[in-house]
């Protein structure tokens, strides 16, 4: 600590600190309520910038926590769109074995076939897979609209054919379907 000069203060006024081997002056040392204040005040600021910081901290907890979820809910997303033209093909091989003028091995093949695409229907509903409807009206969110065609009996914007289906995991767009659209 510097040694402050004294100038005219008289002997009574002057003190010397015990600690030290300068004199203090009586003007110079705070009194108690300022010091009390003073550090009541600090302890407010360290309080608030506590409080800051633990709620920063919480909301990043959070959003980690949520990122986290997210990342387990949809690990599977690019798995389950490889696999979407393999069913694709199931299903056109499914529908292309005509029951009524097959023989016996073409039938047990097209069961096989759609006990196959039962089951993967079954792993895709278990894992939040969903096929989006494509009846009604075009929504953009989850169609995606090919041709625009002339349609007796449909209003415009409604969906006259389905060309490819399509898929949402736990709400998420995983492909569009893609369907004509009346004029």
């Amino acid at each position: 600590m510097r040694e402050k000069k004294t100038k005219n203060v008289k002997p009574e006024e002057r003190q010397t600190d015990e600690n030290c081997n300068h004199e203090v002056l009586e003007e110079d040392v705070p009194s108690v309520p300022d010091i009390v204040k003073e550090l009541e005040e600090k302890l407010k600021s360290c309080e608030e910038k506590y409080i800051r910081a633990h709620a920063d901290f919480e909301n990043i907890k959070r959003r980690y926590e949520k990122e986290k979820y997210q990342a387990i809910d949809y690990a599977h997303e690019q798995f389950a769109r490889d696999l979407l033209p393999v069913i694709d093909a199931l299903e056109i091989a499914y529908k292309s074995a005509d029951e009524t003028e097959a023989d016996e091995v073409a039938k047990k093949i097209r069961e096989g076939i759609g006990l196959t695409l039962e089951q993967f229907k079954k792993v895709f509903e278990k894992h939040g897979i969903k096929e989006t409807q494509s009846v009604g009206k075009f929504d953009p969110n989850v169609h995606n609209a090919a041709l625009q065609v002339d349609a007796e009996g449909k209003e415009s914007g409604e969906i006259v054919q389905t060309f490819q289906k399509g898929y949402t995991i736990k709400g998420r767009v995983l492909r569009a379907a893609m369907v004509s659209i009346a004029r």
